[in-house]
């Protein structure tokens, strides 16, 4: 089933009195998707259409509501149509596996979220330590300044949604040698994050060791929280992390690095995990990594 993330619209131009004109432009849909687990409504999200069930899937990982892909049995979408007429496809119902905690009465209470913010059923960082699994802090990899220096590049070539609007973020996994394993898009950073754990959870991989979680944005709280129960050990923004993140990457034992916007880059935790540019020394976090 194809699901477009994209519609065109009528733009007028109008700088100039004496020159307006319009023209069509393609703009990244923002949709509402609900989510129901067993009949019972659990959740509704503003999202770009498109790996919905990847999109669930990794929600319902970070919410500690599934261990594995296993503890769902079908997800179904159910089309609809909407306020200028086309097809939608914004209800997803979840069958999920007797037994599972997933099918317990905790689902029974609906969480409310947004495009904006991702954390729902986990308030504090005691919260998410409880859930993150102990091989976060046994995972060795290590990543060269030259490998992390590119990464940034190598998300936005690989966005192709946002090459046709601009509106786009995204969450880009890889190897600690720089190889692209899963790229997604959507209107809300966590969305995007929650989208390639889901992808994760349907390829069997999770935990993700020996990767690196790159975001277009900025590295906030519950995008760490995300990464962390994933198993991911490296979490990597182009703009800033929140100081609950970092609290939480120190506590998590994951490798944070924000501003990474070559030449520089800052680790704000986990350092033993970047490799050092030679004739280079330890210096107090953040500590620039690129030069």
């Amino acid at each position: 089933m194809a699901i477009s993330s994209v519609r065109t619209r009528t733009v007028r131009l109008d700088l100039d009195a004496g020159s307006a004109s319009e023209r069509p432009d393609t703009l990244a849909v923002e949709e509402p998707l609900q989510l129901e687990v067993d009949g019972r409504e659990l959740t509704v999200t503003m999202r770009t259409p498109g790996h919905d069930v990847e999109l669930a899937l990794g929600f319902l990982h970070a919410e500690g509501l599934l261990h594995d892909a296993g503890d769902v049995v079908a997800m179904r979408h159910c089309a609809g149509t909407g306020p200028d007429g086309e097809p939608t496809h914004n209800l997803l119902r979840v069958t999920a596996r007797a037994g599972s905690r997933l099918a317990g009465e905790r689902v029974a209470r609906p969480f409310t979220t947004t495009s904006a913010c991702g954390v729902c059923g986990s308030l504090s960082v005691g919260d998410v330590l409880a859930r993150v699994p102990a091989p976060l802090h046994d995972d060795r990899v290590e990543v060269g300044p030259d490998v992390l220096a590119g990464l940034p590049a190598a998300l936005r070539a690989a966005q192709a949604t946002f090459e046709r609007t601009g509106g786009l973020h995204a969450a880009g996994l890889f190897t600690a040698d720089g190889e692209l394993l899963c790229l997604r898009e959507d209107v809300g950073r966590h969305n995007a994050v929650d989208k390639v754990v889901g992808w994760g959870l349907r390829e069997g991989r999770l935990p993700l060791r020996a990767t690196v979680l790159v975001v277009s944005g900025r590295a906030s709280f519950e995008l760490v929280q995300k990464a962390a129960m994933a198993g991911v050990p490296v979490l990597a923004a182009v703009s800033a992390p929140s100081s609950l993140a970092v609290s939480l990457a120190r506590e998590a034992g994951m490798t944070l690095l924000g501003f990474v916007r070559p030449p520089r880059a800052n680790v704000y935790a986990g350092e033993h995990r970047v490799a050092r540019p030679a004739g280079t020394g330890v210096g107090p976090r953040p500590t620039s990594v690129l030069t």
